[in-house]
């Protein structure tokens, strides 16, 4: 009987043994970019608050297994694609043209796919990429960079709008295109080192915020929808399903983290990411640069269709078999486990200009009375003078009267009505071809301030 016992215990210890030794880790590797807003919500914010754990499967086929994260941090969507294709990461979240790039490259290989499966944010104008020059430059246009050099991050959405851009004007061959990361960019602009720099979210808001560079073209000049997504290596989603809509869930909850309390939130990213939060508020708040939200819309689809056709001409990238690419399955189910209408967001995009004039004309960010909203512009140039003076301004904002846009009111031209009343303009041009008297206002950069009172 002893025996028995000895073999029994020996047996189920074994069993045992044998049960963990082969108990499956499922591997979540996660391309984001955390100098990049439109992907936070599939990127930095699931990391940091840890979001996807709290929706993964834990039973029937999952119950054992053990969840492996893997979080790497690029600085532009290009390099993620090429960890997708050495099997390194699952997920990549990058903007339009690096999306596009990687179905394309993933499909060139004949035996792999990746699937487009969710949006993270998007501007409906096409804003949040811009070309920005240093603030003392000559540069007005982009019609003024003939014979002059402008780096991008190659492969990345601010590429594509470059290109696009420089194409329609007709003087694509006549400016040199050099790649440059945003960071090297952005501290080349600030040195008068590069003639201009072509850059995505948040890169030109930062420069501006800092007050080292000027935008002479904001994207939304394009004519073409700014948009983020998720990509998913098709093999990954085919054997787990289930962990990809728990990715999405985490997304969806990442969104409505923002919207609750925008100020928070920009807070919170600033420590996470080093972007100043004052830039974070520009994009999270209401009205702000982004809308966060992760349906597969059909204009998504013809701009990304659109957009390849530019990369075409240039010779950059092999076709992709669009039907291939999209599934809106999986994000889709997520919404349904969720108990959210996806017709409903689907059917909704938000309109800049339409949406954006309903709200207060003017915000100023109090450095102890927090957010503070204006019923005139007027009434914010006026408190802007009191808060420069004692220290207190973090930021102001307003909108441009001609897209609809989120702009700082430091970068802002200001235009007084006939009837007193005071519009903005994010473009100069524009503000001139309106029916007033352009303001000399002086409203300084919010990185100047804040440096005055420190000191």
């Amino acid at each position: 009987m002893k025996v028995f016992n000895k073999f029994l215990v020996g047996a189920t210890l074994s069993f045992g043994l044998a049960s963990v030794a082969y108990a499956e880790t499922i591997r979540i590797a996660v391309g984001h970019q955390s100098k990049c807003t439109d992907t936070y919500s599939a990127g930095i914010i699931l990391k940091e608050m840890k979001l996807i754990q709290k929706y993964l499967p834990k039973d029937g086929k999952y119950k054992d297994v053990e969840f492996e994260f893997v979080w790497k941090d690029y600085s532009s969507g290009s390099p993620i694609t090429n960890q997708m294709l050495a099997n390194k990461l699952d997920f990549g979240v990058m903007g339009d043209y690096p999306l596009i790039v990687n179905g394309a490259k993933f499909q060139e290989t004949k035996s792999l796919e990746t699937l487009y499966i969710s949006g993270t944010g998007y501007n409906q104008r096409g804003s949040g990429n811009a070309i920005v020059v240093p603030v003392d430059s000559d540069v007005q246009t982009l019609a003024d960079l003939k014979g002059k050099t402008i780096s991008v991050p190659v492969g990345s959405a601010a590429w594509g709008m470059t290109l696009k851009a420089l194409q329609d004007l007709g003087i694509r061959d006549q400016v040199t295109i050099k790649n440059q990361s945003p960071p090297v960019g952005a501290a080349n602009i600030a040195q008068g080192k590069i003639d201009a720099h072509g850059d995505f979210c948040p890169w030109s808001e930062i420069m501006e915020f800092r007050g080292t560079g000027r935008k002479i073209f904001d994207g939304s000049e394009a004519g073409v929808p700014y948009l983020h997504g998720v990509v998913v290596r098709k093999d990954y989603a085919d054997k787990y399903p289930e962990v990809v809509v728990a990715f999405l869930k985490a997304v969806i909850a990442a969104g409505e983290w923002v919207r609750k309390d925008p100020v928070m939130a920009a807070t919170k990213l600033e420590k996470w990411t080093g972007v100043e939060r004052e830039v974070q508020y520009l994009y999270f708040s209401e009205g702000g640069a982004l809308t966060l939200e992760p349906t597969l819309k059909k204009e998504w689809v013809d701009a990304l269709k659109f957009d390849h056709t530019v990369l075409v001409k240039e010779k950059a990238i092999p076709p992709l078999d669009f039907d291939k690419w999209i599934y809106d399955g999986y994000i889709k189910q997520a919404y349904k486990e969720m108990g959210l209408d996806y017709e409903k967001d689907l059917a909704y995009t938000r309109i800049a200009k339409k949406e954006n004039m309903k709200l207060p004309p003017a915000e100023i960010w109090h450095k102890d009375k927090g957010i503070i909203s204006y019923k005139t512009v007027a009434e914010m140039l006026e408190d802007a003078k009191k808060f420069k003076k004692a220290g207190t301004l973090r930021a102001s904002y307003v909108y441009d009267n001609t897209t609809g846009l989120k702009i700082f009111g430091h970068i802002a031209t200001y235009v007084k009505g006939d009837d007193g009343k005071i519009t903005t303009f994010m473009r100069k041009a524009d503000a001139k071809a309106s029916s007033g008297s352009i303001m000399e206002v002086s409203v300084s950069s919010p990185l100047s301030l804040k440096m005055a009172s420190a000191k």
